[in-house]
């Protein structure tokens, strides 16, 4: 429906990612009338093309390498065969059920308006919407909160505009798996694709530019996780530039640069994993004296403002970490301050995460080079899962359990855990953090045996003096 009409509402939320569903539902039970514009599908990167599907389609990789080892196990299996096209339809009917939902409870909120359309500024409080249906609307408001996420960055390679090079999102629609993946990126998308296809039956080559992967980590973790992906018989080009790429007949030939001398990788496939742009190109930030910075995302303060007073930038596209469950909290912050009336920031808050690689990464707080770069003065704790009683039991004793513990306080600064259900052991030692209990407490603690959560007992006692 086209109006030529300006309609004027309390509060427009551009996005309905993971902030701003929740946002816009939230500003309108408070009784404010709110619009929500979306330009493709409410959920966001993470319910549409990130962690819903994703972890989907991992989970079948994970269940086709078990089938695998039943033999490690006592368990004789037959052939194992992929039926690709079957776990995309498991992916697309898990995604389709989520985002249903999510649309479902915005379309049920009272005083909330939802319009499918592109939205992009014409003034400090003033929107156009070419609607999806075909048409325009011309907004106004109060409040402006922009929650459009980002999408992944093209890779700047000679020729690749002449390959048909896959990215996160489409190589989800495979419907046969690839002869030989080569992946640009040693990420957690990269990492988490690259193993996953693995499992699938590709072989698979990570061409990463630094000298180890997931640049975040310090050496020890990522060297373990190196480790992990080679024994699955994934190869690993670090230190390594891509170059050119050109297809072929029959192939794509990818020109790598390692140590100043260059070599040919080829494949069947390319999946380009090198991070990630934000969707601000449409939106004409310019009209509303909206800053950016050189890579296009929107700089916000600790209460999450842009430089426009009453315009606010939440998740991904305003630079900050990369993860659904912070651009949630983001939403949490406006509501405290906006709704409730209180006084949240940024400033301080705990960013846990974890890579789904099989075993995971899970990590909190600081690592040891960000803790040694403070002049901290620290303790780390380290120890192998294979002297973990629970994995062994499982046999899936692969990775390390790594902590950092402030030297003064005793209190813990950061874990990374990679291994069996790293996630949720990383999340155990968040919460300790967030209880301020020193690591002796753990180290003490009576845990129900045989479990993974006991393995702080003897992590714990390996502090260096």
């Amino acid at each position: 429906m086209s109006s030529s009409t300006t309609t004027h509402y309390a509060a427009v939320v551009i996005g309905a990612g993971q902030a701003g569903g929740p946002l816009a539902s939230a500003l309108a039970r408070a009784g404010r009338k709110t619009v929500i514009v979306e330009q493709e599908h409410v959920g966001g990167t993470c319910i549409n093309e990130g962690c819903t599907p994703t972890k989907t389609m991992i989970a079948s990789a994970r269940v086709a390498y078990l089938a695998r080892r039943g033999r490690d196990y006592g368990v004789q299996t037959s052939e194992i065969r992929i039926d690709l096209g079957r776990v995309r339809q498991r992916k697309r009917e898990i995604v389709e059920s989520f985002r249903a939902g999510s649309e479902r409870r915005l379309k049920e909120t009272p005083g909330l308006e939802l319009l499918f359309g592109r939205a992009s500024f014409t003034g400090p409080r003033s929107l156009t919407v070419r609607l999806k249906e075909g048409g325009e609307r011309t907004l106004t408001a109060d409040l402006i909160f922009i929650n459009t996420g980002t999408r992944p960055a093209v890779p700047n390679i000679d020729g690749i505009e002449t390959v048909p090079y896959f990215t996160s999102t489409s190589i989800m629609e495979l419907a046969d798996v690839p002869d030989h993946l080569i992946v640009l990126g040693g990420g957690y998308i990269g990492l988490e694709f690259g193993q996953m296809f693995r499992r699938f039956g590709s072989r698979v080559t990570i061409v990463q530019r630094g000298g180890h992967l997931l640049s975040r980590e310090d050496d020890d973790i990522a060297n373990e996780v190196a480790n992990v992906l080679r024994d699955d018989e994934i190869e690993l080009l670090l230190n390594t530039t891509a170059r050119r790429v050109s297809i072929h007949a029959d192939h794509i030939a990818l020109t790598v640069e390692t140590g100043g001398k260059e070599r040919a990788v080829t494949g069947s496939h390319l999946l380009a994993a090198i991070g990630r742009t934000p969707n601000t190109d449409d939106l004409d930030l310019a009209a509303a004296g909206i800053q950016t910075d050189d890579r296009g995302f929107i700089p916000v303060n600790e209460r999450l403002e842009t430089n426009v007073p009453g315009v606010y930038a939440l998740g991904e596209v305003n630079g900050g970490p990369a993860f659904t469950h912070i651009s949630y909290d983001d939403f949490r912050i406006i509501r405290a301050n906006l709704i409730e009336g209180g006084n949240a920031t940024t400033t301080g808050r705990l960013v846990p995460y974890t890579v789904f690689t099989d075993p995971q990464l899970g990590r909190v707080g600081l690592t040891e080079h960000e803790a040694r770069e403070q002049h901290r003065t620290i303790r780390v704790a380290k120890m192998p899962m294979s002297n973990v009683a629970r994995a062994l039991e499982v046999d899936e004793p692969r990775g390390m359990m790594k902590a950092i513990v402030d030297a003064e306080t005793d209190q813990i600064l950061g874990c990374a855990i990679l291994g069996l259900e790293g996630g949720e052991l990383m999340s155990m030692i968040e919460l300790a953090m967030m209880g301020n209990l020193p690591s002796t407490r753990l180290r003490d603690a009576i845990f129900a045996h045989p479990t993974l959560a006991e393995s702080f007992n003897n992590l714990f006692a390996s502090l260096e003096s």
